[in-house]
């Protein structure tokens, strides 16, 4: 049976909304399809609509629906005749690769009768690529250098499938690779370009992105609308998943002038918003954290059961982590963990599931991997909840409970964005005691 999924708006348990106040003139109508089996068994979620309408909005583009389909010839032509009935743009991500599931290139290529042929050039920069004879490339690496006869390409600094560009009377469909770090650095160097070249869209302008926590996107747009009066020509866009809350102020033009206006507006928000906002850039709250850590040369140790090392996975990524999380001690039970620290009392696990021990439980953390901050989570409880433990320098030790509502990756965002702020604010507020 056809697997096909369609959205019109955005899709996934992240969502990303444009406030209508501040639509752009001159739109070009667009649409997404998103090819991949994977997508739709729930493996993992489609991240490419939101890079795509938050990136491409400010330009003068606006997605008028995503879908996402089976990597199979015939659903993504069904995908195709539905969105180029809608929109003279049509992006599709995924399937340029060198695999056999790899066919959306000749379903494009089918669908609008247009001839793939190698590109000469794109031939020998394969070859040198991989350090052989053009003619002793293998078959599955020479695909991904087919090209359409009517359009063009568009060159991948990061892999070796090139986007493609099948251009007709009516329009253009977009074939991008389906690997995150791929497809964004080519929408940024080359698909941009394009569209400016093609559609009249804008080049980048300026923006600035405020990152905010512990308050609703809703909310936060009251506020700001209450206190302060926007200039008619800043775009607002805003994303929001699990408790954060990004939102992104964009000037068309990139000018010295457009920057100190930006940079007014950051002094009023911030002024507004206080420690609810993290960050002015892309910087995440695990990166601000161990940012955090590491410029007041501090450490942090980890011990966690009903959390099954999420806090440690979630740290894991920032850059510099190594250099402050000591230690992260993961077990089943608070015995077990009893055991891994190796603390010699008896009654330490007497109350597992009380606040007392899992304040224990933090200490017992910075004194084994010899830190000076420690965080602790106890064992799940009936509720839904965590006894969630912070151990400060001083050796003062404070807990409180955290929801940890199932196992879905939108309850494990909830309940990171959750702990990591009250770390957040606890740095902070050690900082501005020195």
């Amino acid at each position: 049976m056809s697997m096909l999924a369609v959205w019109m708006g955005l899709a996934g348990t992240a969502r990303t909304e444009v406030l209508p106040s501040k639509a752009p003139i001159d739109v070009v109508h667009y649409m997404i399809v998103v090819t991949g089996g994977e997508l739709l068994a729930g493996d993992y979620a489609d991240g490419h609509t939101h890079f795509l309408t938050r990136t491409l909005y400010p330009l003068g583009l606006h997605c008028v629906g995503s879908m996402c389909v089976d990597d199979t010839r015939a659903d993504i032509q069904a995908a195709l005749r539905f969105a180029t009935d809608r929109a003279a743009l049509v992006i599709v991500t995924g399937g340029l690769g060198p695999t056999d599931n790899d066919v959306t290139r000749e379903a494009i290529g089918e669908f609008t009768g247009t001839p793939l042929r190698e590109h000469p050039e794109l031939l020998e920069a394969m070859a040198q690529r991989f350090r052989v004879p053009p003619d002793q490339l293998r078959a599955n690496l020479r695909r991904q250098i087919r090209v359409p006869v009517r359009g063009s390409y568009l060159n991948n600094a990061n892999g070796t499938a090139v986007g493609l560009v099948f251009e007709s009377d009516k329009g253009a469909i977009v074939s991008l690779p389906g690997p995150p770090g791929e497809l964004q650095a080519m929408v940024r160097s080359e698909l941009v370009p394009y569209l400016a070249r093609r559609f009249g869209t804008r080049l980048p302008g300026r923006s600035l992105m405020l990152r905010f926590v512990g308050l609703g996107q809703s909310e936060i747009d009251h506020r700001i609308k209450e206190r302060m009066t926007l200039d008619a020509d800043i775009i607002i866009g805003s994303h929001f998943e699990g408790g954060r809350v990004d939102f992104t102020f964009t000037l068309p033009d990139d000018t010295p002038q457009a920057k100190q206006r930006l940079d007014d507006l950051k002094r009023k928000i911030v002024g507004i918003f206080g420690e609810s906002i993290y960050a002015a850039d892309e910087t995440s709250l695990e990166q601000h954290v161990v940012s955090l850590l590491r410029a007041r040369s501090a450490t942090l140790a980890l011990a966690e059961i009903g959390s099954g090392g999420m806090v440690a996975a979630a740290l894991t990524g920032a850059d510099g982590m190594g250099e402050v999380v000591l230690g992260a001690y993961v077990a089943p039970t608070m015995e077990r963990l009893h055991h891994l620290l190796d603390v010699h009392d008896a009654n330490w696990a007497k109350n597992a599931s009380g606040g007392d021990a899992v304040e224990r439980l933090a200490t017992a953390a910075a004194q084994a991997a010899e830190s000076e901050w420690a965080v602790a989570v106890g064992p799940l409880r009936d509720d839904g909840s965590v006894e969630v433990a912070f151990r400060r320098p001083s050796g003062a030790v404070e807990s409180e409970r955290i929801a940890l509502r199932g196992t879905s990756e939108a309850a494990r965002i909830r309940f990171i964005t959750t702990l990591l702020d009250r770390l957040r604010r606890k740095l902070a507020l050690v900082a501005a005691r020195l």
